[in-house]
């Protein structure tokens, strides 16, 4: 248990749980520990979907080179916030009126799907100029990761036989300038795995322009370094992926790379904080109901994994009957919503566990609040704290070592 983390989550009256707490200083070191990882030529946006709270995109600002953005309301938050901060505008189904609102922000970079989109595009333009990506669904194989994107039949991207077509309608259209390609094809993949796949992506990439008579600027390889759950300390090796893309760019030297993790640089730095409302048991197993649930904190529903947690005793108890409790036993953690995939961590082992305890789930700094069903039974929203550098540190939030 760390004593820091022990010492802000008692700071946390009873009203205020349950609370997402978040480590800047530990997001700032972690992000800081990234880009000194990289490349001068690798490009580093911050995926804006991860988590778009307001304080975390502007400790943010000050290690990223820019920010992917994937609807208009991203879009619209990252310009109330940084006005200047550089933008790339992703993500399939984009409308008219987000383009045009991306071409109003002046994005840097459209990251075009489709044919429709690109021929949209220039319906929209009027005098204006845009400067595009084109997204390729790179025909490449994939195996074994979280999330697959491409590889093999995707609604994301283009299927390389469309890229031709593309390529007329720009040439026809002097106000569309191509830079180059974007391939985010996969998620959770190491970073060994991940720059085998920059090798393949890279590999036909460099086959395709050459037959195309093309000189490719620019490569965006997307996002989709592994953050492990079930092993929170086995952080993605940032400078192993360093030098290889290092190594890529020596075989490139008129090339710059992005990159947009998202999940890999805050989920380390966020906890979701509640408490135990209820111990029972049924057909001899353990149940813990805690206050909130997977409509606050939906990554272990959404990727079928336990949260890691940490118990927070509570010694007060004020009731005139026996304390319910668990003790040296397997416990399933869930909320209060009303069915049973309602589940926090699974059978996860407790030494002792009791009603009015709390719970600190870690690793709840991405894809965690923002992607849950707020509303869903109607539950109050929790509170959100942050932990800045007029604060104590949380020890060991983003643990990532350079070394």
């Amino acid at each position: 248990m760390r004593a820091a983390l022990l010492h802000h989550v008692h700071q946390l009256a009873d009203d205020d749980l349950p609370a997402y707490l978040y480590d800047l200083p530990g997001l700032r070191r972690h992000a800081g520990a990234i880009r000194a990882a990289l490349p001068q030529r690798v490009e580093l946006l911050y995926a804006t979907k991860a988590n778009s709270d307001p304080r975390l995109l502007q400790a943010l600002a000050e290690h990223v080179n820019g920010f992917e953005v994937a609807s208009g309301g991203e879009i619209r938050h990252i310009r109330g916030l940084l006005p200047d901060a550089p933008i790339a505008f992703g993500g399939p189904g984009k409308t008219p009126a987000e383009l045009v609102q991306a071409l109003d922000a002046c994005a840097e970079r459209l990251h075009i799907e489709s044919e429709h989109e690109l021929r949209t595009l220039t319906t929209v333009l009027g005098d204006r100029t845009a400067d595009v990506l084109l997204r390729v669904n790179v025909p490449v194989a994939i195996r074994s990761v979280a999330l697959a994107m491409g590889g093999g039949p995707s609604p994301f991207g283009l299927d390389p036989s469309q890229l031709d077509r593309c390529l007329h309608i720009i040439a026809a259209d002097g106000r569309i300038r191509l830079h180059g390609l974007h391939a985010h094809l996969a998620s959770g993949l190491d970073a060994r795995a991940h720059l085998a796949l920059v090798d393949q992506v890279m590999g036909w990439a460099d086959r395709w322009a050459h037959h195309r008579g093309i000189t490719l600027s620019e490569v965006d390889i997307g996002g989709g370094m592994g953050v492990d759950y079930a092993h929170p300390r086995d952080v993605f090796d940032w400078p192993t992926f360093g030098i290889g893309l290092r190594r890529t760019l020596e075989r490139h030297p008129d090339l710059t790379l992005r990159i947009e993790p998202g999940r890999s640089v805050t989920a380390y730095c966020g906890w979701y904080v509640t408490e135990v409302l209820d111990i029972k048991f049924s057909r001899g197993e353990a149940f813990a109901v805690l206050r909130g649930g997977t409509h606050h904190l939906r990554t272990p529903a959404a990727k079928q994994h336990n949260q890691p947690f940490e118990v927070i005793p509570d010694d007060s108890w004020h009731q005139p009957w026996t304390r319910p409790e668990a003790r040296d036993e397997p416990v399933t953690l869930v909320g209060q919503l009303c069915t049973p995939k309602d589940v926090l961590a699974r059978r996860a082992r407790v030494d002792r566990l009791r009603v009015g305890d709390r719970i600190a789930f870690a690793m709840a700094g991405a894809y965690a609040w923002n992607i849950s069903h707020h509303e869903f039974l109607m539950h109050p929203h929790p509170t959100f704290h942050h932990v800045d550098d007029a604060d104590t540190p949380i020890a060991g939030a983003c643990a990532f070592q350079t070394a």
